[in-house]
């Protein structure tokens, strides 16, 4: 309860700061030197967050359905890609993590790697996965690959910390008993490896689903919320708050990915305790 109202607050002061600083600054934003350090204010820019809400309201189209309706179904088509990409990229993560723990060798060879892999601008390399992968698989897993590239990442790095945790005391004790790698690795290695996974699976997931929506602007896939943002931002000269609704839907996806995982730790946490 208290995480939820606080949340709330967080919203209510982020919303309070928006139409304090459209009501304070001037229109066209805030300039030192002629370089502009704060933007412009007004109507076209920074519509009134009552006139999106509004927004959501009305047809997207003349006599066709309404935005939310619109948005709520480009978000489930965002998110089913956005599970299957995470699922990889927890697969693909996961197996590296388990690799690194075991082999000395694989963690100083392929850790540098890992790291080096995010480093490359998706903008460029979602082009490159579609050309790629175009003729073997739908448009849809193309998008789910570039998410699962984003979310491996911390998936890796943060089951490899977890699967490091235990202390050389709880090592020994498994040596004493003449377990096996595998049966250390199921009943002492794992379970010390949650407290760190969960945190690195809300980064996956919130990494998950920028690149679905940047992967389907790339590529061009139809029927996401990532097409929407491309379509509504079209228009922004002459409907401003359509483009933030896209906005707007795009982030609620995050926080409803995030929201699940945060969900599924909880009931993890339960099946753990005796």
């Amino acid at each position: 309860m208290r995480r939820a109202l606080g949340s709330l607050a967080l919203a209510a002061l982020a919303a309070g700061a928006w139409e304090l600083y459209k009501a304070l600054a001037p229109d066209e934003g805030v300039s030192v030197a002629g370089v502009r350090f704060l933007p412009r204010s007004d109507d076209q820019a920074m519509p009134h967050l009552w006139t999106v809400l509004a927004r959501l309201g009305q047809p997207e189209l003349r006599g066709g359905a309404p935005i939310w309706e619109v948005l709520l179904s480009a978000c489930l088509t965002t998110l089913g890609i956005v599970a299957v990409g995470l699922l990889a990229g927890v697969v693909v993560g996961g197996l590296l993590a388990v690799l690194m723990q075991r082999f000395g060798f694989a963690e100083r060879g392929l850790l540098p790697y890992v790291v080096l892999s995010q480093t490359v601008p998706l903008v460029a390399l979602a082009p490159a996965i579609a050309g790629w992968g175009g003729a073997i698989m739908p448009q849809w897993g193309t998008v789910s690959v570039i998410a699962a590239y984003l979310a491996f990442f911390p998936v890796a790095v943060g089951l490899l910390r977890g699967l490091q945790s235990p202390t050389p005391e709880a090592l020994e004790l498994m040596d004493s008993y003449s377990a096996s790698w595998w049966a250390t690795l199921v009943k002492l290695r794992l379970p010390a490896s949650l407290p760190y996974l969960f945190p690195a699976l809300k980064l996956a997931g919130a990494a998950a689903v920028v690149g679905a929506v940047v992967g389907e602007i790339s590529t061009g896939t139809r029927g996401g919320i990532g097409r929407l943002v491309i379509e509504y931002s079209r228009e922004a000269t002459t409907d401003p708050a359509k483009v933030y609704t896209a906005m707007l839907g795009a982030a609620l996806l995050g926080l409803t990915v995030t929201g699940l995982l945060t969900l599924a730790q909880r009931l993890a946490a339960r099946g753990a305790t005796p």
